[in-house]
């Protein structure tokens, strides 16, 4: 597996926690995941993806304290977030039972400071403000009430939820809803946002609101 193409050291974490009698170097390890038929092409280098590489610049300027990360799916973003910042205690949350499991898998395997959880996003057994950012990519396209999660991410976040949706109609049959800068102002603002700031980043909307 190509250090350059992957995110090795989590992609040996995962093995590893699949795995628990795993042992070796992160490569060994890798090769070893590989043989039992465990699927590592989701730790492949997304950070230069648009999307991802412009989220990623906002988080640097925020600089969060922990951040909570809302529906990771198989990773695309959670991967280069937990590459970008060594340091960031993260939680990812996954309506996903088997997803859940798999994220787990990560911390299971020696990243400490991850944690993973199945939760709805639309009820998240979450403190109020128990976080510093929450981030919701590619999430509320997919949801019959993104309204609840919108509030919800509200609620646990202390400083900023950061968003991003697609921009325009695709053939994804699971985007049952299209966004624009007006609708998500308007969504946040009225579960109570100070102030939602939206920017076209490739076919998507990256927002940044304000707690």
């Amino acid at each position: 597996m190509d250090a350059d193409r992957y995110y090795t050291e989590l992609a040996a974490a995962f093995v590893r926690g699949k795995i628990p009698a795993a042992r070796g170097t992160d490569d060994e390890v890798i090769a070893l995941g590989l043989q039992e038929g465990l699927r590592l092409h989701k730790f492949k280098q997304q950070a230069e993806l648009p999307r991802v590489r412009r989220v990623l610049g906002i988080l640097r300027g925020l600089a969060p304290e922990s951040l909570l990360d809302v529906g990771s799916g198989r990773g695309t973003f959670l991967w280069p977030l937990l590459a970008a910042f060594p340091d960031l205690p993260v939680l990812a949350i996954e309506v996903s039972e088997q997803r859940a499991k798999d994220l787990d898998a990560v911390r299971a395997g020696g990243v400490a400071r991850l944690r993973a959880q199945q939760m709805d996003a639309r009820r998240m057994t979450v403190p109020d403000r128990d976080v510093d950012v929450v981030t919701m990519l590619e999430v509320l396209e997919h949801m019959p009430e993104p309204a609840l999660a919108a509030a919800e991410a509200l609620r646990v976040a202390r400083r900023f939820v950061v968003v991003s949706v697609p921009s325009r109609e695709d053939d994804n049959p699971e985007h049952i809803h299209l966004f624009d800068p007006t609708t998500l102002n308007e969504m946040f603002v009225s579960r109570g946002a100070a102030k939602v700031t939206c920017e076209h980043v490739l076919n998507h909307i990256v927002a940044v609101v304000r707690r």
